[in-house]
């Protein structure tokens, strides 16, 4: 009996682990952005807009540290570019909206 539990308790340890590295709807995460400025991903502003974690996770992006994601991509409709495409959200590849995530 003691088995069981341990190993259930282990069992759904495991299972919330990838939640740990989620950004929840209050915090904001920061990633490099090179000469244009870091790029701060903010879970509340993205929450306010009725999105839910699960729209972007793990379809779109993978539940991993170290994702490298490039404006090239973007601007080809992947990564943020799938929604940030100028008809859902503000368009990534607009020189105006540069400010929205990157900044110096």
């Amino acid at each position: 009996m003691r088995l069981f539990q341990v190993s259930l308790i282990a069992a759904v340890a495991f299972l919330f682990a990838g939640s740990a590295l989620a950004v929840s709807s209050g915090k904001t995460v920061e990633y490099a952005g090179g000469a244009t400025g870091k790029v701060i991903f903010d879970g509340k502003a993205h929450a306010d807009k009725g999105l839910k974690c699960a729209e972007c996770h793990p379809k779109i992006f993978p539940m991993k540290k170290g994702m490298k994601i490039t404006m090239a991509e973007m601007n080809e409709g992947k990564n943020c570019g799938l929604c940030h495409n100028g008809q859902k959200a503000f368009k990534s590849g607009d020189q105006a909206n540069c400010g929205k995530c990157h900044k110096k």
